[in-house]
């Protein structure tokens, strides 16, 4: 049975007993591990929210100022993998532990920055540890929840705070700044970091890894690296030298190349990074295809709608945090609770599917906004579907994700579906706000006033983005596919009592 051989692969690696006080501490465990996500997530947006203030503050271009965020996605995006398969190779908790480290010492570096050299520097550094710590994370949900219904509960827990985060980090963002200053909504990172650290160390099982010796590609490791780092890079400067350039074009097919020289290169490895067995699941390397495709769209949402409500509707940052704040509400409400029973009872492409419609629909609809439109008429009855949407669509996705990882594979695994995600992000906010600006600037000089230019190019982006929404619930609806639930129950009922939940290491083994 599927649930038996998933749960027997993780027999001999640190999982917990079956007793109360374990369950107490799985459960802390999974809240240490979300913190220190949760802290990543918020500072993908919460800095959006501050940049005017930065600007004035330290002087920076406008040309500069998208590098304040740039400067955090380039290695993000290019590490995950790599973090990723170190967690597999020297242990999980030692390279989440090191993450998160790494991110709060540069959280207060950013804070302290007095030129933008000093912040661009600290944020790339911040993106490493943002990076090395959300790499593993997922991998060690996992291996932390192996019975399928517990699983399902926890990574609603960890979608939650993948998903919510975001809007979060609105509301938290434009509250510090206008407060407080900018520089807290980096310093706000440092207690939470240090705790976090603390909780990790004394809570989170050690883990030794499969070993360096089996995974220590050096070159592949190099490979990788260089070829997301500059895809993102590309994708990012995009903005700035347009999509049909030759510098986007020269440094895209140099991307290319390297991820194609990596591709071959663990074809051959004797000790692969990404042992290509990963991608053999449809299941899996779909879902990770797909979420790729639902970010991009829902970038959209993301900052598009928060321009629409500052310089359409004339929100000042608070007003914007707590309008996109029913989104959180709503992810909220599904993905703590429904989503994982849904998706225990009748498995997770069946939960998806209408999560990926919803989502579609939501941003059709922001693709009606008018200029001179009303928040309560025009906004929020499109963010209810979008937010319920996604609180259904992001377990399901990381479910599919990871249905295939072994304990030896899970951080890889967890590094890719990240690794999708950031690139989709980027991707899909290239080329929303590409199309956005070209669009208004279009609409101006045929003498449209301002906001209805504006409002124009942001319809023009709700819309491809739900276009791009209903790709991927076109090819989930392809490609995916989940057992039977009466299977999927079977599978569980038929197991020993003791079954249920993993032994520690080197306890037993499951008669035949």
């Amino acid at each position: 049975m599927a649930a038996v051989t998933n749960r027997a692969l993780w027999k001999g690696f640190p999982v917990w007993r079956a007793n109360s006080s374990a369950q107490t501490s799985r459960w802390t465990a999974l809240a240490v591990l979300c913190a220190g996500q949760l802290m990543v997530v918020l500072d993908g947006t919460v800095v959006s929210v501050a940049l005017p203030s930065i600007q004035h503050g330290l002087g920076f271009s406008s040309a500069g100022l998208a590098w304040v965020v740039n400067a955090y996605l380039v290695p993000f995006g290019g590490l995950l993998l790599l973090a990723g398969r170190l967690g597999d190779l020297i242990g999980r908790k030692r390279v989440f532990i090191t993450g998160l480290g790494v991110f709060t010492a540069a959280s207060l570096l950013c804070g302290l920055s007095q030129g933008p050299a000093m912040l661009l520097a600290s944020r790339f550094l911040q993106g490493i540890g943002g990076a090395v710590t959300t790499a593993v994370t997922l991998g060690m949900v996992v291996g932390l929840f192996p019975e399928p219904k517990e699983r399902a509960r926890a990574i609603g827990v960890y979608s939650f705070v993948q998903s919510a985060g975001g809007s979060l980090g609105l509301l938290a963002g434009g509250a510090l700044t206008q407060a407080i200053g900018w520089h807290w909504i980096f310093f706000v990172n440092i207690p939470i970091g240090v705790v976090a650290v603390l909780a990790a160390a004394r809570v989170l099982m050690p883990e030794r890894g499969v070993g360096l010796g089996k995974g220590t590609d050096a070159v592949g490791a190099l490979l990788v690296t260089a070829a997301l780092m500059l895809g993102v890079y590309t994708i990012v400067e995009t903005a700035g030298h347009g999509w049909a350039s030759a510098h986007t074009l020269g440094f895209g097919a140099a991307a290319l190349a390297l991820l194609l020289a990596f591709v071959v290169r663990q074809a051959k490895a004797a000790h692969p990074l990404l042992p290509l067995r990963v991608l053999r699941s449809r299941s899996a390397s779909g879902a990770m295809g797909i979420q790729a495709l639902m970010v991009a769209g829902m970038f959209s949402f993301q900052f598009l709608c928060v321009l629409y409500l500052q310089k359409v509707l004339g929100f000042d940052e608070m007003h914007t945090g707590l309008g996109i704040f029913p989104v959180a509400v709503a992810i909220g409400a599904l993905s703590l609770t429904l989503a994982p029973k849904l998706i225990a009872r009748f498995g997770p492409r069946a939960v998806l599917l209408p999560g990926l419609a919803l989502i579609a629909a939501g941003l059709a609809a922001l693709g009606r906004v008018p200029a001179g439109g009303s928040y309560v008429v025009d906004v929020l009855p499109a963010l209810l579907p979008l937010g319920t949407g996604f609180g259904l669509a992001m377990p399901a996705l990381a479910t599919l994700a990871m249905s295939a990882a072994t304990p030896e594979d899970s951080g890889i695994a967890s590094g890719m579906f990240n690794t999708m995600q950031q690139i989709g992000a980027a991707f899909g906010l290239a080329v929303l706000s590409t199309l956005a600006n070209a669009r208004t600037d279009a609409l101006l000089s045929h003498g449209a006033s301002a906001p209805s230019a504006l409002t124009g190019g942001y319809q023009l982006a709700f819309r491809i983005g739900a276009g791009l929404v209903a790709v991927s619930l076109l090819l989930a609806a392809a490609l995916l596919r989940s057992p039977a639930p009466a299977q999927r129950r079977a599978a569980v009922e038929e197991m020993p009592l003791a079954e249920h939940t993993a032994q520690p290491a080197g306890t037993g083994q499951r008669k035949s």
